[in-house]
């Protein structure tokens, strides 16, 4: 097998951190954008080769990797809801960061201004969930800890008055999967 992708994405964090939780045999292969953009017809990391098998979303590498050992990816609906809210809040950071990093001022314009108020409801929101203070953690609760590592990596968003996301954040530090895929500088 062989996971594609870069040391500070959070959705190949979290395909990394499945891999040791299961200790699949795995290749792990730095790329870039332009990388992505020839080998993966989404254009973006991460994407898994398993022999002639394409994987192309973090979301269903997860369920693979975890399959392939006889595990289950979000056992309920709960905890596949909770997933998709951490999602929704992560891909729609990511897209704001990248967007203002081609210099659009979200400020200006109505669309862009509700995606921001999304992120911020949705974190109230996660902030609201009963989280764990040590392993074992679910894919959904290991999603939250990547997007928090993320929106701390680069500095998007503050968590100052999300106590509880910010407890959860500082027990995760002491799970050693999430330390071993902390994002290389």
């Amino acid at each position: 097998m062989k996971l594609y992708g870069s040391y500070t994405s959070p959705f190949v964090r979290h395909c990394r951190i499945v891999l040791l939780e299961t200790g699949l045999a795995c290749e792990f292969i730095e790329t870039d954008m332009a990388g992505s953009a020839t080998k993966s017809p989404t254009k973006r990391v991460p994407f898994l080769e398993d022999g002639n098998q394409l994987f192309t979303d973090s979301s269903s590498i997860i369920k693979y990797l975890r399959e392939k050992v006889g595990n289950f990816f979000c056992a309920s609906a709960k905890e596949l809801d909770e997933y998709c809210l951490v999602n929704t809040a992560l891909d729609t950071t990511i897209n704001l960061f990248f967007i203002e990093r081609d210099g659009v001022q979200v400020a200006g314009i109505p669309y862009l201004r509700r995606q921001a108020e999304r992120i911020e409801s949705s974190i109230a929101e996660l902030n609201a969930m009963i989280l764990p203070m040590s392993s074992p953690y679910n894919d959904a609760e290991l999603r939250l800890a990547c997007f928090i590592g993320w929106a701390k990596f680069r500095k998007r968003f503050d968590f100052a008055e999300f106590k509880n996301l910010e407890n959860f954040f500082a027990a995760i530090q002491s799970y050693e999967n999430f330390k071993a895929t902390e994002p290389k500088v």
